[in-house]
């Protein structure tokens, strides 16, 4: 049986943790392998709604093992206050069902305040962050002064870590007009959480090959979607990690070889937070429309999203960047009742033709979209959960979006509660 990564094929917000929660039925395991909190999965499951940002959607299935992987960035206290949450709901979460990567890096409250204070200066580009600290983190992990869950166990290492971050960090504050910190402050701040947070502590890579020489399925989660990676997204308009289905490997300490199925998650049509470029964006009475039946509002920030048509030309080099077998897609019902609807199968540029979207932030900027334009459907396809209950017009809206990005439909959604999924191709077959 495979392995299967789930990953976002847009920009985000397509609907992962409904569908990673419908596959962690057959999985074992269930990792999620980078971002932070600024990722938020929404699940609804009898009736119960669960907002997720840290802990792996499948925390809320008895029996699976969930983990949080190295290519994370963890805030121990927003990790805390969730965990608080779901159990209060019933859901069980310990060591025994819970285990984060020992190096994983930490996202600490000077992060999410360099993060703000960034944004608050006008630099001329504005990046639309959730404010939330998690590119700060990643700068410090990359630059090599991050402070990592198993430095919460030895206080002198930690202190003398902590020492070595303020050099930086207050550099920085100084640079933006803010008051220096105090090591002392923080290190009373990590000695406070860290017996809450260390018995989920353990070596992630070892459980994973152990779980892997034993046949057990594994799940990998992603966050975000593949436009908003760090190298192959709407650059500088994305996230502060690697979003594509390449990073499940190095952000959970497995192999290339562990994955067999990489699932592309896909909205029937496509959604944008925050600034950059967004070559089929509805900004009229469709994207409303499109945004008030698909309740489009982040889970995290609650920020309302940008709409517009589907963009098959994105979709097909997000398909190729990432690997991605097989997509998903989701919010079919959204489309319902409207009589015409549009595909982007091309861009122009300048008046030249691309049949892809350039890395070049000033071209991306100049996209115009080519669109093919098909009859909609005035049946309603909420909650089908096989092909008979489709219109015919609504399968073939589906079979023209698998010709244009090239490749299969593997699961098809239609609405956010578990069931109401028509499993095409089951990734955990092949």
């Amino acid at each position: 049986m495979a392995n299967v990564v789930v990953v976002g094929a847009q920009w985000g917000d397509e609907g992962k943790g409904k569908i990673v929660d419908w596959l962690s039925e057959r999985a074992d395991v269930v990792v999620r392998f980078q971002g932070g909190h600024n990722a938020g999965h929404t699940l609804v499951i009898d009736g119960q709604t669960f907002k997720l940002s840290l802990l792996p959607s499948g925390i809320v299935r008895p029996g699976k093992m969930s983990v949080i992987g190295n290519g994370v960035v963890l805030d121990p206290w927003a990790l805390l206050r969730e965990i608080e949450d779901v159990t209060a709901r019933g859901v069980e979460v310990s060591p025994r069902n819970l285990a984060i990567a020992e190096n994983v890096a930490l996202i600490l409250p000077l992060h999410s305040r360099l993060d703000q204070a960034r944004e608050g200066v006008t630099s001329g580009i504005r990046i639309g962050t959730t404010g939330r600290g998690i590119g700060p983190a990643y700068e410090d992990r990359v630059g090599r002064r991050a402070i990592r869950l198993g430095d919460l166990a030895d206080l002198p290492t930690l202190r003398t870590r902590i020492d070595n971050l303020l050099v930086h960090h207050n550099a920085l504050r100084r640079g933006l007009g803010e008051s220096e910190l105090e090591a002392s402050e923080l290190t009373a701040q990590l000695q406070e959480v860290a017996p809450k947070i260390l018995p989920y502590m353990d070596s992630v890579w070892r459980r994973l090959d152990e779980a892997r020489r034993a046949g057990k399925r594994i799940l990998f989660e992603g966050a975000q979607g593949a436009m908003l990676d760090i190298d192959h997204g709407t650059y500088p308009f994305v996230t502060s990690s690697n979003t594509v289905a390449g990073q499940a490997a190095s952000g959970s300490g497995v192999g290339p070889d562990a994955a067999g199925f990489v699932l592309g998650i896909t909205k029937a049509y496509t959604t944008r937070v925050g600034e950059g470029p967004f070559p089929t964006e509805q900004d009229n009475e469709i994207g409303r429309r499109l945004g008030e039946r698909g309740h489009e509002f982040g889970t995290v920030t609650g920020r309302k999203r940008r709409c517009g048509w589907f963009d098959a030309v994105m979709v097909r080099q997000a398909l190729k960047v990432g690997g991605i077998t097989g997509i998903a897609l989701t919010k079919l019902d959204v489309l319902d009742g409207m009589e015409e609807l549009r595909v982007c199968t091309g861009y122009r540029i300048g008046g030249e033709p691309y049949d892809y979207l350039p890395a070049s932030m000033t071209a991306q900027a100049g996209v115009e979209p080519a669109y093919e334009s098909m009859e909609g459907w005035s049946e309603s396809t909420e909650g089908a959960r096989s092909w008979a209950d489709l219109p015919a017009t609504a399968i073939k809206y589906i079979r023209r979006i698998e010709e244009l990005i090239e490749a299969p439909v593997a699961l098809l959604s239609t609405s956010p509660e578990r069931e109401d999924t028509i499993l095409v191709r089951d990734p955990f077959a092949d």
